[in-house]
């Protein structure tokens, strides 16, 4: 039996982390956490006024969620984090080594239909410009996979759930 994983569901805003996250979670058994919920309240201040955080806005945040994943490490444990460049993703694993990272991928026009849809969230969809622009996809060496979001959440969840199989395979 091999050892639960901690994931980090990352993205740009709108793939569907929120969504993804806890389907992922459910399916793997183990607990959900959002990234959101781990932000300063002047972080979330700021991005309602449509201000992209800058790094030193993000590295507590950052922090944050990686304590959390370090504490869940050998248990198991999903949470969301945009985890848009490669240093902030250092610097997850700098605190949880053994996180791997779903990338929620997909067309710009359909995350922007999908966020213009949502209700009650902070961020903008003024604010995936500055998304897309900063996102460095994964590179080879990091630990992780990228899952399309196309489809229903059922099926965007299957599909994670396969590749991070064949990830923890091709790493056993």
């Amino acid at each position: 039996m091999r050892t639960p994983q901690v994931v980090v569901v990352m993205g740009v805003a709108g793939t569907g982390k929120t969504t993804i996250g806890p389907l992922l979670a459910a399916r793997l058994g183990v607990p959900y956490a959002e990234g959101d919920d781990f932000h300063p309240q002047a972080n979330i201040d700021k991005m309602s006024a449509g201000t992209p955080l800058d790094d030193g806005d993000r590295w507590p945040w950052l922090d944050a969620i990686g304590h959390w994943a370090h504490d869940r490490a050998g248990l198991g444990g999903v949470v969301s984090s945009s985890a848009l460049k490669r240093s902030y993703r250092d610097r997850l694993r700098a605190v949880a080594p053994g996180a791997v990272f779903l990338h929620l991928t997909g067309d710009r026009k359909l995350i922007e239909d999908r966020m213009s849809q949502r209700q009650g969230h902070f961020m903008p969809t003024a604010l995936l410009d500055s998304q897309f622009a900063t996102l460095q996809p994964l590179e080879p060496d990091e630990a992780g996979v990228a899952v399309d979001v196309s489809g229903s959440p059922q099926d965007i969840t299957e599909r994670a759930v396969r590749a991070l199989d064949a990830l923890s395979a091709a790493s056993a």
